[in-house]
């Protein structure tokens, strides 16, 4: 101890564990001695060894390690809790160091988004450059509510043609289906699809329908061969 206080510098201190010294609060190594910390205008001292020994006060941030400055919150904006940054209030979007008003058109709305405000159109209307317009639903179709791709689909029975909602005709033997492509319409079970129409399925022996009720397969231990179900050898 005698050695160590003779080789201890002032406003220094042992250390709690292990050999040696450190600097007493509020103050850093310098060389071999310990000089005080240099707090700048509006920051406070952190009582901490470790770090720079001070902070900013609330509404300044650091620059260069050395001085503090205020945080200048642009009109349209807020000072953020951190109190070390600025945002933008609703409604507003940031351009470099300004926040600018967002200009919502008629039959649009305001949307909170990650880095500001943006708007979206009203249900039943779509965005159009800068502005809103109207969609134009055919005769026999609907507002789908979808965000991408046609806003609009057909009522049931009808298909998309040209931009309009045709009739699908439905022959003999066949029922509708809604699928969002193809004809429209599907065979009974037992029938094909042939043309514009539906034909029974003309079976060979040895055979059955297949899952989908329109096609058929041979039975077991069967393969088709021309048409016909053989026995496999």
């Amino acid at each position: 101890m005698p050695a160590l206080a003779q080789d201890m510098p002032e406003n220094a201190r042992a250390k709690t564990y292990g050999g040696g010294w450190e600097c007493n609060v509020g103050h850093r190594l310098i060389g071999d001695s310990c000089a005080a910390i240099l707090v700048p205008e509006n920051a406070y001292d952190t009582n901490r060894t470790y770090g720079s020994g001070w902070e900013c006060l609330h509404g300044y941030r650091q620059v260069g390690g050395t001085d503090c400055v205020t945080v200048v919150v642009p009109d349209g904006g807020y000072l953020a809790p951190s109190g070390e940054r600025w945002h933008c209030l609703r409604g507003f979007f940031k351009v470099d160091e300004t926040c600018q008003k967002l200009v919502v058109p008629e039959n649009g709305y305001l949307v909170d988004a990650p880095y500001g405000s943006e708007w979206k159109c009203k249900r039943g209307f779509e965005k159009v450059d800068d502005s809103c317009a109207a969609i134009a639903v055919p005769l026999n179709g609907y507002l789908n509510g979808s965000g991408y791709g046609q806003p609009w689909s057909c009522e049931r029975g009808y298909l998309e043609k040209d931009g309009l909602c045709a009739a699908v005709e439905i022959p003999e033997f066949a029922y509708f289906d809604d699928a969002s492509y193809g004809k429209g319409w599907k065979c009974q079970r037992g029938y094909e699809a042939s043309g514009a129409g539906c034909e029974v399925i003309d079976m060979p022996e040895n055979a059955h329908l297949d899952r989908s009720g329109n096609r058929w397969e041979c039975h077991r231990n069967f393969q088709k061969s021309k048409g016909q179900c053989v026995l496999k050898n």
